[in-house]
């Protein structure tokens, strides 16, 4: 399986302690199998920057073997779309809530289109059905996330490009 990673530098070796709290499936390392949410996420955390000459738009590629999603070696969590335990999930990790011991979680991305989906739901103006039902209208993206150095590792990098 190929993964992309945007970012505003090539990484050949993720390091799990210099990845972000507080994300959709916790501290981790984020890919996709899409190259366009990749080279999105590359633009969107150059401008995070502050968008200057000397920052760039980087995308990461790596092979993954995908068997080892159902490895009895990793703990892994795959949720198949939006689901409700995927949205408790979601919330629960961008509040710094939940604590989970999984090497690898799969799911959609909750990128900031569906941003006012999921804070309707997280101040009780939507419950659960109806927050999913409002994000089927989006066009959903995986993620692929690795969160101990033993799931990182088995991410083999084969390129990086500028976007």
């Amino acid at each position: 399986m190929r993964l992309y990673h945007g970012s505003i530098m090539t990484v050949h070796k993720p390091v799990i302690s210099r990845c972000r709290s507080k994300t959709d499936f916790g501290k981790g390392f984020y890919t996709t199998t899409s190259r366009e949410q990749a080279e999105k996420w590359a633009h969107i955390k150059k401008h995070r920057e502050g968008n200057n000459e000397e920052t760039r738009a980087i995308v990461s590629v790596y092979e993954f073997d995908e068997t080892l999603l159902n490895s009895e070696r990793y703990n892994t969590m795959h949720f198949d779309g939006a689901t409700a335990g995927w949205l408790d999930f979601v919330v629960g990790n961008r509040r710094g809530e939940t604590a989970h011991a999984y090497d690898i979680v799969m799911g959609p991305v909750a990128n900031d289109k569906l941003y006012a989906t999921i804070s309707l739901y997280e101040s009780g103006v939507l419950d659960a059905p109806a927050a999913i039902e409002q994000l089927k209208t989006h066009q959903l993206f995986d993620q692929l996330s690795f969160h101990s150095p033993d799931a990182c590792s088995l991410l083999t990098f084969i390129e990086s490009f500028e976007v």
